[in-house]
């Protein structure tokens, strides 16, 4: 079974371009929100895991923009992990203003030590793809 998140994000003005429309370069700040809260609602924090001496380096990250997002939309983030290895994980985004699909993304992460030395994927983040 998928477990998936929805994160609900507004508009800032400051998100805009001259054009009224999401610059999109702050879709991959929303795709970060999205995997925090992700993680936050299975009561795992970032801050817990580099606490612990393990990071979550991005190896890559992409988007697909369908339709624009304007200033006061409110934008609905679905989050999932699409997929798993012994150090690496993705993160899939469908980001949605209410039932029109505006964009498609995913974010690859490693998990590494203090060095940059990959590293096994925790436990407890294992068992969300469960």
């Amino acid at each position: 079974m998928i477990r998936v998140r929805e994160t609900e994000i507004r508009v800032r003005y400051q998100e805009t371009d001259n054009m009224g429309v999401v610059y999109y370069a702050n879709y991959f700040i929303w795709f970060e929100v999205a995997r925090t809260e992700y993680l936050r609602s299975a009561g795992i924090s970032y801050r817990q895991l580099e606490e612990k001496g393990m990071y979550l380096m991005v190896a890559g990250a992409s988007c697909q923009y369908k339709s624009p997002a304007k200033y006061d939309d409110v934008v609905r983030i679905q989050t999932w992990i699409s997929k798993m290895k012994n150090s690496s994980l993705d993160f899939a985004h469908k980001l949605y203003i209410g039932d029109r699909l505006i964009a498609t993304g995913e974010s690859i992460h490693v998990f590494t030590n203090s060095s940059g030395r990959p590293i096994r994927i925790p436990k407890e983040i294992r068992l969300l793809q469960v």
